[in-house]
């Protein structure tokens, strides 16, 4: 049975919109006809993408949200509640810049918590608290986490955050079997190192690393993930499920 068409009564949730790639995500959502919620921590940003994104005619609505606070987190789901029928989220939202730097022995544990609570814990939180309202929709729904080659590559010097990348990835292998049968797919894709402001702090020799790494060399820009995230949306990936996608012009290959 084919699935409808994409319009504009589909709700897309994206988490961390306001900047890189979840602005990049979220502008190809407008572009593709869904209404997007751009959840954002920072509230500058978020209006700022709000406003970008009407500006070109899409159907944008910013909410105030902290993925690693769960009252937030409700807010978020009463939000999307209020605009009507929730059909995919992307979970983008994560800690990256200025996190790397430390072998894995010379971390704190404040550091440790803080990224697991928001880059492994948030995706967890956003799921569970939205998931009533992708069940309520219907109809097929989408979970697009996002993780990180880093996590495939094992880069040195970031054990906090490529944990904490790898526990989205199991995250999304045990999402994907609990709601196989609830029409709902749940998959991951795992960029490369991406100019946007959030890898703005990350030292030249990584930057050179993945650069002499790629099959493709020339720097993985925000744009460069978004067909990956609009397929997985889309009805043509409604047999894709628990699966993770490198998008990384071939830096690793699995």
């Amino acid at each position: 049975m084919t699935e409808q068409r994409t319009s504009g009564d589909r709700t897309v949730v994206v988490t961390g919109a306001g900047r890189g790639l979840g602005l990049a995500m979220a502008r190809r959502a407008g572009r593709d006809g869904y209404r997007v919620v751009l959840a954002e921590v920072d509230a500058d940003r978020g209006r700022a993408a709000q406003a970008r994104l009407r500006a070109a005619g899409g159907d944008a609505h910013f909410t105030h949200c902290d993925v690693a606070d769960p009252a937030s987190v409700r807010q978020l789901a009463d939000f999307c509640a209020s605009l009507g029928p929730l059909y995919a989220v992307v979970n983008n939202a994560a800690l990256a810049n200025g996190v790397g730097g430390k072998e894995f022995w010379d971390l704190d544990v404040a550091d440790w918590d803080r990224l697991m609570t928001v880059n492994a814990r948030g995706p967890w939180l956003v799921s569970k608290l939205l998931l009533p309202q992708l069940l309520a929709h219907g109809g097929p729904g989408r979970i697009v986490n996002l993780a990180s080659d880093a996590a495939l590559y094992g880069s040195p010097r970031l054990a906090h955050y490529i944990a904490s990348k790898g526990a989205v990835i199991a995250l999304t292998r045990a999402m994907a079997r609990e709601l196989g049968d609830k029409s709902i797919t749940v998959n991951a894709v795992a960029p490369g190192l991406t100019e946007c402001e959030a890898t703005a702090t990350v030292p030249a020799e990584r930057h050179d690393l993945y650069r002499a790494g790629r099959a493709i060399s020339r720097p993985q820009q925000p744009d460069d993930l978004t067909g990956t995230v609009a397929f997985l949306l889309g009805e043509e990936s409604r047999y894709l499920t628990g699966q993770v996608i490198a998008v990384n012009g071939g830096f690793t290959m699995h």
